[in-house]
């Protein structure tokens, strides 16, 4: 199967109607508060893999301590905002979309930066506590599977674009 210039490496995703509810209804409740969450995402990555702060020159390079540093807040805001949408819009687009940005500017990013498997299985994990966190009333074992299928699609459509990015 030839997946060509598709702009995403899954041809069709699998994720069910009761997936995507789980996954909508909690990113419903969770988005009016996408600023603190992404913030509390990123201080989990961070907790969990210290070193991934040199990944990111605004936490590497900055005496401001993490959790009141604007340049985070801001990025962490926007990840948490696009890996919402693009885990509600999933079923819906049948593809990994990410809104303003593209899969090859992530791939490149990811790749410019060295992210490597071990930095998703971090990220998804502090995600899917921070789901957990924010939504306590509504997780479930399947609402954990459903997050976790969503941001495996996302991973794998920004890993299949992680190379050198091309000048034209």
């Amino acid at each position: 199967m030839s997946l060509g210039n598709s702009s995403s490496p899954v041809s069709t995703v699998s994720f069910t109607e009761e997936q995507e509810a789980l996954v909508v209804n909690s990113w419903n409740v969770m988005k009016t508060n996408s600023a603190e969450l992404g913030l509390k995402l990123f201080l989990k990555i961070f907790e969990i893999a210290p070193t991934a702060k040199k990944l990111f020159s605004f936490a590497r390079d900055s005496d401001v301590p993490l959790e009141q540093n604007p340049k985070l807040k801001a990025h962490a805001t926007s990840v948490f905002v696009m890996t919402c949408k693009s885990a509600a819009q999933l079923k819906k687009a049948g593809k990994v979309t990410v809104g303003e940005s593209s899969l090859k500017h992530l791939g490149s990013l990811h790749f410019k930066y060295g992210v490597v498997d071990e930095h998703f299985e971090v990220t998804r994990y502090a995600l899917l506590e921070t789901i957990k966190e924010a939504v306590p009333e509504m997780w479930s074992s399947e609402m954990k599977n459903a997050w976790t299928e969503a941001f495996n699609q996302l991973a794998a459509a920004i890993k299949a674009e992680m190379k050198p990015a091309v000048s034209t």
